[in-house]
């Protein structure tokens, strides 16, 4: 019996030679998951559906570049991402790098929240975060970029995406605060 990395593979051999009825399977095989990543992007769910497509296809004509050395879900999903950063950057998304000769940034690792904060809770909060600071928290902590990965696929500096992950991780953390004050906690 096959594996499943081994039926994907071979998907993606067949492909490589545009057979469609394999591009179609594959497309299946990913594309909810490639939704959400896009939708935690672009908060717009018809821009998400059309940067996925992008992704996709940008994904089919260059597949003669997938290696293997991820897997084939990570080597889209950051085509994904890229596409969804694409789409920001059409909207006139500007980030307005900071001068690293003022800025001096202090890292802060610390993540805690109170035991009473659910994931749904931390996941709305940071959707609501203005666009910069949201871009930033995602990519560091739900996609696991560091700094230099985020400076790079976002085009602003180091100093930038660290500053802007702390002001998002504050904001995340006063608002968490006050919901649970509202909520009686």
């Amino acid at each position: 019996m096959k594996s499943t990395k081994q039926l994907h593979q071979k998907l993606i051999n067949q492909c490589k030679n545009n057979n469609t009825k394999a591009q179609m399977q594959l497309y299946n095989l990913y594309c909810n998951a490639m939704f959400l990543v896009a939708n935690r992007y672009v908060k717009d769910r018809f821009i998400a559906e059309d940067a996925m497509q992008d992704a996709f296809i940008k994904a089919f004509k260059n597949l003669d570049s997938y290696k293997g050395e991820v897997s084939f879900g990570a080597w889209l999903k950051r085509i994904v991402i890229n596409q969804c950063i694409d789409e920001l950057k059409k909207k006139k998304l500007t980030m307005v790098s900071l001068n690293e000769e003022v800025t001096n940034v202090i890292e802060d690792d610390n993540w805690e929240v109170e035991s009473e904060v659910t994931a749904t809770m931390v996941k709305k909060v940071i959707d609501e975060l203005p666009e910069k600071y949201r871009l930033v928290v995602t990519l560091y902590l739900v996609e696991g970029y560091d700094h230099k990965e985020i400076s790079e696929i976002l085009n602003i500096s180091e100093v930038t995406s660290r500053t802007h992950l702390l002001r998002g991780k504050k904001i995340v953390k006063e608002q968490l605060k006050s919901m649970s004050y509202a909520e009686g906690y």
